[in-house]
């Protein structure tokens, strides 16, 4: 349900509330990291360490606001590095990577508000495809092995298709959303 709800308010608010999109994707990444680190024999300990982790990750992303603009960026600018030696049938090296990274983290910098609303629209889209197929696998579908060291599967119903199509079209419409919103603007 966390996953659903804060994935449908990143998709479609997320420029508006880019800080408070950051804190949550921060703890939901300190949660990931810590439990898959800590493991599952201990389950107080392993909640104790998650939650800790989750504070902790929701503080340092919170903090960072252009950071996060520039991480995203980054992000994105290694990627397209890996995608055109991928097309090439290679491994780039890390000069590439790097120079790419960094012309990217300066793009995203520069283009702000489009990068937030871009990355917002479809890290949310895919959140909360994520949560809702964790729901319906409660319900008795099932949405892929689900364990402490796969929480967040990127094809969360791989017999089917219907987490791309509902990928793609929410990620439209909240790319629409935040693109005609005025919110967030200075």
């Amino acid at each position: 349900m966390i996953l659903l709800v804060g994935g449908l308010l990143s998709c479609f608010a997320g420029y508006g509330v880019f800080r408070i999109v950051l804190a949550f994707f921060g703890f939901v990444f300190g949660v990931l990291f810590t439990s898959t680190v800590m493991g599952g024999d201990q389950t107080i300990w392993t909640i104790a360490a998650a939650l800790a982790g989750g504070l902790a990750g929701a503080l340092i992303l919170f903090a960072g606001y252009f950071v996060g603009v520039a991480l995203i960026g980054a992000g994105f600018g290694a990627g397209i590095a890996l995608l055109v030696w991928a097309a090439i049938g290679r491994e780039p090296g890390i000069i590439p990577v790097i120079l790419l990274a960094i012309a990217g983290a300066i793009a995203a910098l520069a283009l702000q508000r489009y990068v937030i609303i871009i990355a917002t629209a479809l890290g949310g889209a895919q959140t909360a495809i994520v949560g809702g197929a964790a729901l319906m696998s409660s319900r008795g579908l099932d949405a892929s092995a689900r364990s402490v060291f796969r929480v967040y599967p990127l094809d969360p119903l791989p017999a089917t298709r219907w987490d791309l199509a509902a990928f793609v079209l929410l990620s439209m419409v909240g790319l629409i959303v935040q693109l005609r919103s005025k919110g967030g603007k200075k």
